[in-house]
C-alpha cells in the first residue's frame, strides 16, 4: 500500500483516494441516519467532516490509506474507510474508520469493501495479518466484522476515553494470511447471493 492515487473496484463498490472535494459528499452520507448520534461509533459529525477529512489524509503515509466508498449502481459516495497503524516491518495492520449512509447498510457494499482490501493487503502487499476493533457495545459492528470470518482475539479494556467522557473497551478481531483462502471463498459466497438477488429482482 504505497500508491496515494490507488483504487480498488468491484462490482458493487468503488473504493477512492479520500480527497478533501469529497468533504460536502460525505456530509451527506453521514447525515443519512444521523450516523454521529451513536455514542458507541467514531463518527465525524457534517461540522466536524472537514477536519476528519483533512486529519485522514495527513495520516495517509506508510500505507495508512484512506478511502471514499462510491456506490457503483448510483455513482454517489455513500462512505469511507481506511488503512491505519500499517507496520510494514510486520506485514500487519488495521481496517477501520468505516462508516456507511444508513441506506447503503445492510447491502453489499460493506462486504466487497472489505473483500477488496484485504484481498490487496493479502494477496498484493503479503500481509501476514489484518486488524479489526470496535467498541464493546457496537453490538452491529462485531456482528459485521464475525460475519467477514474474523475471530476475537481479545477485549482491550477501559482502552479509550470517547468525547462524551465515557471509557471503551475495544473488541480486537483478526484474520491472518492462512485463513484468508477460507475467508475470500466465504466473502465470495456472500456477495454472488446478492448478485443473484439483485438478478431475481431484475
Amino acid at each position: 500500500m504505497t500508491s496515494s492515487d490507488m483504487c480498488l473496484e468491484g462490482a458493487w463498490v468503488v473504493l477512492e483516494p479520500l480527497k478533501h472535494t469529497h468533504v460536502d459528499a460525505l456530509k451527506a452520507a453521514v447525515c443519512d441516519g444521523e450516523l454521529w448520534r451513536l455514542w458507541y461509533a467514531s463518527v465525524p459529525s457534517p461540522d466536524d467532516m472537514a477536519h476528519y477529512v483533512a486529519t485522514a489524509i495527513q495520516a495517509s503515509v506508510n500505507g495508512n490509506l484512506a478511502f471514499i466508498a462510491r456506490d457503483r449502481l448510483t455513482n454517489k459516495i455513500v462512505g469511507t474507510t481506511r488503512f491505519y497503524q500499517v507496520e510494514p516491518e510486520h506485514k500487519r495492520g488495521l481496517i477501520g474508520y468505516t462508516w456507511y449512509a444508513k441506506s447503503s447498510q445492510g447491502t453489499a457494499i460493506n462486504t466487497e469493501a472489505k473483500f477488496l482490501l484485504m484481498q490487496h493487503f493479502f494477496e498484493a502487499q503479503g500481509a501476514n495479518a489484518v486488524e479489526f476493533r470496535t467498541h464493546f457495545f457496537n453490538q452491529k459492528s462485531r456482528r459485521a466484522i464475525e460475519g467477514l470470518g474474523a475471530k476475537q482475539d481479545g477485549i482491550l479494556r477501559s482502552h479509550q476515553i470517547l468525547k462524551d467522557g465515557s471509557i471503551r473497551d475495544t473488541v480486537v478481531y483478526s484474520i491472518i494470511a492462512s485463513e484468508w483462502p477460507a475467508v475470500k471463498n466465504n466473502l465470495q459466497a456472500k456477495l454472488a447471493k446478492f448478485k443473484n438477488a439483485a438478478n431475481l429482482g431484475a
